[in-house]
C-alpha cells in the first residue's frame, strides 16, 4: 500500500510539474515583477505558491462537482484557459525589450498592486492553468468511494499539492538567481522561449478542447429518414 502511495504521488507530481513548467513560468514571473525588490518578489512567489496549492486542492476535491454545479464543460475550460494563455503569450512576444520611459509622477508598481495581481493572472492561468486543473481533476476522476481508497487517494492528492507549490514557490523565488546566471541577452531570450512556449501551449490547450467538443459530434451516427 506504501509503495501505491509512493508511485501515485510521483506520477501526480511529474504530471502536473511537466505541465506547470515553473523555470519557464519563472522567467515569466519575473518580467511582471521587474519593479518589485527581491523580499517583495519572495513574498509574492509565497503567495503564488499558496494560491496554487489551493487551486490544485480544489481541483483535486471538488473539482469535478463545481463544474457540474455551474454547468462548465472540461471542454469550456480548456477553452476559455487557453485563451488566456494564448494573449498573455502573444503579448510578452511582441513587447519591446526595452520598455518605454514612464511619465513624470508615475510611480512603479509597489507590493501591495503586484499582491493584487498574485491570484490572476500570475497563479491563474500562469502557473496553475486549465491544463494543470484538469490533470488534477482527472488524476481523481476514478476516486472511489472506500473508505482505505478513499484516504489513500486524499493524502496522495495533498502530498502532491504541497510538493508542486513548494517547487513553485522555490523556482519563482529564485528567477533572479537564474536571470544571473543567464546573463541579460540570455534572460531575454529566455523571455521570449517562455513566452512562445505559452502561446504555444494555450493555442494548445484550445485545439484539445476545440478536438474533444466536436469529436463526439463527427463520430454522431447518421439519423436514418
Amino acid at each position: 500500500m506504501v509503495e501505491s502511495l509512493i508511485s501515485d504521488i510521483l506520477f501526480g507530481f511529474t504530471g502536473l510539474i511537466s505541465i506547470i513548467n515553473p523555470i519557464g513560468g519563472a522567467f515569466v514571473f519575473l518580467d511582471r515583477t521587474a519593479s518589485l525588490t527581491s523580499d517583495e518578489r519572495t513574498a509574492l512567489a509565497r503567495k503564488i505558491a499558496i494560491n496554487a496549492s489551493c487551486v490544485l486542492l480544489v481541483a483535486f476535491f471538488i473539482g469535478t462537482p463545481v463544474l457540474h454545479f455551474f454547468g462548465i464543460s472540461m471542454e469550456a475550460l480548456r477553452i476559455g484557459g487557453g485563451l488566456a494563455l494564448a494573449v498573455g503569450g502573444w503579448q510578452m512576444l511582441n513587447a519591446p525589450d526595452t520598455p518605454a520611459a514612464e511619465p513624470q509622477g508615475v510611480k512603479r508598481v509597489d507590493a501591495e498592486s503586484a499582491t493584487s495581481k498574485a491570484f490572476f493572472p500570475l497563479t491563474v492561468p500562469l502557473t496553475t492553468g486549465p491544463g494543470s486543473i484538469a490533470t488534477a481533476i482527472a488524476l481523481t476522476a476514478n476516486r472511489t468511494h472506500k473508505l482505505s481508497a478513499f484516504v489513500m487517494s486524499s493524502i496522495a492528492s495533498v502530498a502532491i499539492t504541497f510538493a508542486v507549490a513548494f517547487t513553485v514557490y522555490l523556482v519563482y523565488s529564485r528567477a533572479t538567481v537564474f536571470a544571473r546566471y543567464l546573463g541579460v541577452e540570455g534572460t531575454k531570450v529566455a523571455l521570449r522561449v517562455s513566452a512562445f512556449l505559452l502561446l504555444c501551449i494555450g493555442v494548445q490547450i484550445i485545439l484539445t478542447g476545440v478536438s474533444e467538443f466536436l469529436i463526439p459530434i463527427a463520430t454522431m451516427p447518421p439519423v436514418a429518414r
